[in-house]
């Protein structure tokens, strides 16, 4: 595992789509900060990967996602690892990057799947804990730690930026400042 660097990072979205949107724990909070992240990301330049499942049944993700995301399409999956699915690891091919942040619903089903499969698979994976969750919360805590027993680090958005900046002097860093406050 290692610190956080915007050359060799990109971000994964995962199913933050339909009524389960509104329904998992914190559900505002996450996706305030989701946007956040995928703000922050994009003013880094981080290549994007954003993932739904099953849409047609699940339902689009949600608008406030989408409309910062809208400049590309999602990638639909019905697996619940996202890395069984080839637009997904196709993606990843293309983006290049070694380390991926992973935020999304549900913690312990299509984060904790297809996190686990990625640092399976040798990548440097980190879960921004305040920009995931599920339905119940004793959910969210048995993926944690689940994960973390597996080498995922477990990071927040304001960590996790600040730590993609390195330094106040960054020429972002004003922009990033001000997605968190």
């Amino acid at each position: 595992m290692a610190m956080l660097n915007p050359e060799n990072t990109g971000l994964i979205v995962v199913d933050v789509q339909g009524k389960l949107a509104s329904l998992v724990s914190n559900s505002q909070a996450v996706i305030s900060n989701c946007a956040a992240l995928i703000q922050g990301s994009q003013h880094l330049d981080l290549p994007i990967i954003w993932l739904e499942q099953n849409p047609d049944k699940l339902g689009s993700t949600v608008k406030t996602l989408s409309d910062l995301l809208r400049s590309q399409s999602p990638i639909t999956k019905y697996s619940f690892n996202a890395c069984n699915e080839p637009n997904f690891t196709q993606a990843l091919k293309e983006a290049g990057k070694t380390s991926w942040l992973i935020c999304g619903i549900e913690a312990h089903i299509c984060v904790y799947q297809t996190a686990f499969e990625l640092s399976d698979q040798g990548f440097d994976v980190h879960l921004v804990r305040d920009c995931t969750s599920s339905r119940d919360p004793e959910n969210i805590t048995l993926a944690i730690d689940k994960l973390q027993n597996q080498n995922i680090a477990i990071t927040s958005l304001e960590m996790c930026l600040y730590e993609l900046v390195k330094d106040c002097r960054h020429p972002k860093f004003k922009t990033i400042l001000n997605l968190i406050r």
